[in-house]
C-alpha cells in the first residue's frame, strides 16, 4: 500500500477560516444540488436541536465557513461540512461557499471528514469507534497510526474500539446521549449482553455518574467461588498484576485464565490491523 504524508497541521491546513482561505485559494458558489454527500462520512447522527441552532446561525450571519468538497464523477462529493450542505438544502439556499480540493485516495476522505467532526466535537463514542473500525479494516491503518491522524492516545483509540463490543441497544444509549463512554467501559466489566443492556438501563434510570457506575458493575460482577486457599489467593494477586502489565504493553485486555498447574492466556483485538499490530509487538519481544 502507498504511503500516504501525515496530516501533519491538522484540520487548519485543509479548512482554514474563511478570511485567511480568500488570501491562499478561490471559494467558489457551488449549487446544493451539484453536491452529493460524502459517502465516508462517520457522523451518523444529525441532532435536530443542533441542526436548528445552526440553520439559524446561517439565516442570521450567513456561512462563516466554507465547505469542502472534491471532484465527483458528476458534479462533486463532500469531504467536510455535511451540517453546513444539509442546512442550506432546509433553509432552500440553492449556492454554498465551497473549496475544490484535489482529494483522490479515499482513505484520506475518510480522515478528513473524521478529524473534521473531531476537532469540532461533533461525534459521540460510537460513531468514532467506527470510524476507527472503518480505517483499520478497509483502509489497512494500524491503532497507532489511527491515534496519530486524530491527535489521541494509542490505548484511547483501543479503548474506544472496545465500545463496539457492547450489545446494540446499549450502544445506541451512547449515541444518543443517555450514557458516555466512561459508562461504556464500565458496562463492559460485565458478562453477557443480557446482563450489559440492563446495567446500562439502570444508569440511565438512576442518573449514575461514570464513577458511580464502575463502583456497581464491581458489585454486579459474578463472585468467585471462595473455596480456593490461601496460597491460591495471593497467586490470584499476581495473576491480576500479570495481566495489568501485559495489558501496559500489548495495549489491549488481556486475561489469565489459570487452573490448577495450566491455564491460557486471551488477548482481545478489535480489527485486523490491531491482530497485525499485537503479533508485531509479540515479535519483537522474541
Amino acid at each position: 500500500m502507498e504511503k500516504r504524508k501525515a496530516l501533519g497541521r491538522g484540520l487548519e491546513a485543509l479548512i482554514p477560516t474563511l478570511a485567511i482561505e480568500k488570501e491562499l485559494q478561490t471559494v467558489v458558489n457551488i449549487n446544493v444540488n451539484e453536491i452529493k454527500p460524502n459517502r465516508f462520512q462517520p457522523r451518523q447522527n444529525f441532532i435536530p436541536q443542533m441542526m436548528q441552532e445552526l440553520k439559524d446561525s446561517i439565516r442570521e450571519k450567513g456561512f462563516i465557513q466554507p465547505i469542502l468538497v472534491r471532484h465527483a464523477a458528476e458534479g462533486y462529493e463532500l469531504v467536510a461540512g455535511e451540517r453546513r450542505w444539509r442546512a442550506a438544502k432546509e433553509l432552500g439556499i440553492t449556492q454554498v461557499p465551497a473549496i475544490i480540493r484535489d482529494i483522490k485516495n479515499d482513505a484520506d476522505l475518510l480522515e478528513i471528514a473524521l478529524i473534521e467532526n473531531l476537532q469540532r466535537e461533533e461525534l459521540n463514542s460510537i460513531e468514532e469507534a467506527q470510524a476507527f473500525k472503518r480505517l483499520g479494516e478497509e483502509f489497512g491503518l494500524g491503532n497507532s497510526r489511527i491515534a496519530q491522524i486524530v491527535g489521541k492516545q494509542e490505548i484511547s483509540v483501543i479503548n474506544t474500539l472496545r465500545l463496539l463490543k457492547l450489545p446494540k441497544k446499549v450502544q445506541d444509549m451512547i449515541s444518543q446521549g443517555f450514557l458516555s463512554e466512561g459508562h461504556g467501559r464500565a458496562i463492559l466489566s460485565l458478562e453477557g449482553a443480557e446482563a450489559q443492556v440492563s446495567f446500562g438501563e439502570y444508569i440511565v434510570k438512576h442518573g449514575l455518574s461514570v464513577r458511580e457506575a464502575e463502583n456497581q458493575s464491581k458489585k454486579n460482577r459474578p463472585k468467585k467461588t471462595q473455596h480456593i486457599s490461601s496460597r491460591a489467593t495471593k497467586k490470584d494477586a499476581q495473576l491480576v498484576a500479570w495481566e495489568e502489565e501485559l495489558q501496559r504493553i500489548l495495549g489491549t485486555k488481556v486475561r489469565i485464565i489459570h487452573r490448577r498447574e495450566r491455564g491460557k492466556i486471551e488477548m482481545e483485538y478489535y480489527s485486523l490491523s490491531d491482530l497485525e499490530r499485537l503479533i508485531g509487538v509479540l515479535f519483537k519481544a522474541k
